[in-house]
């Protein structure tokens, strides 16, 4: 039976991008879809058939004197009147979306959070999500980490009392456990099953459907370098590192590799000329989806959709993290054995150009990376996603 479903994504791609792909996949399964994004994707989300709502747009960081989750609390208020107006059967809110969840349980709609990269919960044993650091090795490793936990568990619980105190200015009730933000119903983690850690306590209600993989329309195909070598697609962070300092280590550190190189700005012009050797091409876009599967290596700065995207084409992963929730994609594509995780400070000409030298190498890494293609194409995440959004209703 149809059903009219509201999603809010933080206007981000990494975050709007996944919420667009699940919507695409609700409307293909003959829903009414309703996207509450950033206004620069109106005109995609209605191509793919939804209707759009422009997000309320507020500083989201705190200034001095602010309470913690104002502009969320400000949100999820200004968002009451579209849930009454478009009357939805259920919410569908990103992790970083806060205010979608607040607005879904101030109407008493069922709601659900879609997190567009791996569970980002602690567990005891477990190192502390976005440092980086591996799954332990050996129980000794496992031990540290469970000492540790106290001092992990003190902002834990400081950021159950700033939800809660947000809560109780938007009229609900205090929650007792962490992690107020995910929902209790039905948590979507839109990733690769293969880079989620083995957990011991994981809620019933969070389902790993695999990724969730959109990107913007494109009419051109950028045609890399001419000739047999290796292909190499260095694809930079539209966010982060905004001097290019990856996307130059890269493109000097590989200049005299028997390699080709298919480098994107991702339409960030960089403040002064980038070097570009005779086995180099740059382009301001590149097409992941039509560039990928023909690659034999991705130098990213280890987002989480640039990364599932490439292990989706079959292609291993050299992660060069700048911040946020790098650093963990490049320590699961280096547990699993798919990619090879560069600390920043060794993001430099020779550090790249060995990574990819190591890379290349040694045929574990692309045999690893078809597996996970091989389980994607058997798995639609965006199917599987949708599915567990009609168990809502």
């Amino acid at each position: 039976m149809p059903r009219r479903y509201l999603l809010a994504a933080f206007g981000d791609p990494g975050h709007a991008f996944p919420a667009i792909a699940l919507g695409r996949a609700l409307v293909d399964r003959g829903h009414e879809v309703c996207l509450q994004t950033c206004s620069r994707w109106a005109e995609h989300v209605e191509r793919e058939g939804m209707s759009f709502s422009p997000a309320p747009e507020y500083e989201v960081w705190p200034r001095k004197g602010l309470a913690p989750y104002a502009a969320a609390v400000r949100a999820a208020r200004d968002t009451m009147p579209l849930i009454g107006e478009f009357d939805p059967h259920a919410v569908v809110a990103d992790i970083l979306t806060v205010a979608g969840g607040l607005a879904a349980q101030m109407a008493e709609r069922p709601w659900a959070t879609l997190i567009p990269h791996v569970l980002p919960t602690s567990e005891a044993g477990l190192p502390p999500y976005s440092v980086g650091a591996r799954l332990p090795r050996t129980p000794l490793g496992s031990a540290v980490w469970r000492l540790a936990q106290p001092i992990l568990s003190g902002g834990q619980e400081r950021g159950r009392k700033e939800l809660n105190g947000a809560r109780e200015r938007v009229g609900l009730p205090a929650l007792d456990y962490v992690h107020g933000g995910i929902s209790r119903r039905l948590a979507i983690v839109a990733t690769l099953p293969q880079l989620e850690y083995p957990r011991h306590d994981r809620d019933p209600s969070v389902r790993v459907t695999g990724p969730l993989l959109w990107e913007q329309a494109h009419s051109e195909v950028a045609e890399p370098p001419p000739g047999d070598e290796p292909l190499i697609l260095i694809a930079p962070s539209t966010s982060q590192d905004p001097d290019h300092r990856m996307l130059r280590a890269a493109l000097h550190g590989l200049a005299r590799e028997p390699v080709r190189m298919l480098a994107t700005t991702n339409r960030r012009e960089p403040a002064t000329p980038l070097p570009a050797p005779p086995n180099a091409r740059i382009v301001d876009w590149l097409s992941y989806a039509r560039s990928m599967p023909g690659g034999a290596a991705v130098i990213c700065h280890g987002g989480h959709g640039t990364v599932v995207r490439s292990l989706a084409c079959g292609v291993p992963v050299v992660g060069c993290p700048e911040a946020g929730d790098m650093a963990e994609n490049a320590a699961r594509l280096s547990w699993s054995g798919t990619g090879i995780s560069l600390p920043r400070r060794l993001v430099t000409p020779r550090g790249v150009r060995l990574a990819v030298r190591k890379l290349l190498a040694d045929p574990g890494y692309a045999d690893r990376a078809q597996e996970m293609k091989a389980w994607a194409e058997r798995h639609d995440g965006g199917q599987v996603a949708a599915e567990a959004v009609e168990s809502l209703t």
